[in-house]
C-alpha cells in the first residue's frame, strides 16, 4: 500500500511499518532497521534511512563504538508519530549529536536485538511468535516495576509467556532484591484494567556474561526458586535463545526455553 508524499518522497508501507515499530523499539541501528523493514542489502537500507531523515520522519544521531568509530541511530520524529498514529517514543537527543556512551541506548538496543530474533527470526519448528508489549510506566499502579518487555510464544503445549529483564551490569543488589519482591507480588496481583497477561508467567533475566548471571541468581535464590530463568548474551549469541542454556535460581542444570525442544 502506498502512503502519502512527504518532501517529494512517497512514504511506502515498508516505511510506515518501520515507524510503527519504532514506537515499540524506541531507537534502532541500521541492522535492526534492515531486519524490521525487510531490506536485503545494506546499500538499500542506508539510502532509505537517509531519505526518511531528510524528509523529517526519522531523527538521527550517532553513538561511539569500541573500535573508535561511530554508528548511526534512528528514532521516531513527532511528524512520523502523527503520520502513523503512534505515541512519540524514543530518546530525546539533538539532531546528528554524537554520544560517547549512553547506557539507555545500549540497553534498548539489546532489548531490540531479542525482539527482532523473536518476531523476525527463524524460530524452531512448532514455535510461533504470538505477541510483545513494551512498558513505559509501572505495570501496576503503586508497584515499582517496569519490565523491559513481555512476550508470548505459541508452543505445541500452549502459550508460554515471559517478562524480560535485560541487565547490562548497572543495577546493584538492592535494586534486584526489590525487583524480585515486586515480581512475586505481581504474580498474585490482578492485571490492571485493560491489560491481560497469561499466567503463570516467567521472568527471563538476560545478562552480558555468566559471571553477572551467577551474581543475580544468588540474589534471586534468596527469595524464590520459582518463575525466574537466567541466560547470558554470550550463550544466546553462541547457541541461540531456544538452546538448553537457561538456569533456574538454584542448581546447575540447564534447560531449553521450551521443554518440547529437548
Amino acid at each position: 500500500m502506498i502512503g502519502n508524499k512527504r518532501g517529494g518522497m512517497v512514504v511506502q508501507e515498508r516505511d510506515r511499518h518501520l515507524l510503527r515499530e519504532l514506537a515499540v523499539m524506541r531507537v534502532v541501528d541500521r541492522e535492526q532497521a534492515k531486519i524490521v523493514s525487510g531490506f536485503h542489502t545494506t546499500t538499500r537500507v542506508n539510502a532509505r534511512l537517509l531519505a526518511l531523515v531528510r524528509v523529517g520522519l526519522l531523527r538521527r544521531f550517532f553513538l561511539g563504538t569500541s573500535a573508535g568509530g561511530t554508528k548511526a541511530l534512528y528514532a521516531l520524529s513527532a511528524k512520523a508519530a502523527q503520520l502513523v498514529g503512534v505515541p512519540m517514543r524514543g530518546p530525546q537527543r539533538r539532531k546528528d549529536e554524537t554520544l560517547a556512551a549512553d547506557f539507555f541506548i545500549q540497553h534498548q538496543l539489546t532489548i531490540n536485538e531479542l525482539y527482532c530474533d523473536l518476531k523476525y527470526g527463524d524460530l524452531p519448528q512448532g514455535i510461533a511468535f504470538q505477541g510483545w508489549q513494551s512498558f513505559f510506566s509501572p505495570i501496576v499502579p503503586g508497584l515499582r516495576l517496569i519490565p523491559d518487555g513481555y512476550l508470548e510464544l505459541k508452543t505445541p503445549s500452549g502459550i508460554v509467556t515471559a517478562f524480560l529483564e535485560v541487565d547490562l551490569g548497572h543495577e546493584r543488589g538492592p535494586v534486584w532484591k526489590e525487583k524480585v519482591e515486586n515480581y512475586l507480588r505481581f504474580a498474585v496481583t490482578a492485571a490492571p484494567e485493560g491489560k491481560s497477561f497469561h499466567r503463570p508467567f516467567r521472568v527471563l533475566v538476560i545478562t552480558p556474561t555468566e559471571r553477572r548471571l551467577t551474581s543475580i541468581r544468588r540474589i534471586v535464590a534468596q527469595k524464590t526458586e520459582k518463575i525466574f530463568w537466567f541466560g547470558s548474551l554470550d550463550a544466546i549469541h553462541r547457541e541461540g535463545l531456544f538452546a538448553p542454556i537457561w538456569f533456574r535460581p538454584n542448581g546447575e542444570a540447564q534447560e531449553p526455553l521450551i521443554k518440547e525442544l529437548l
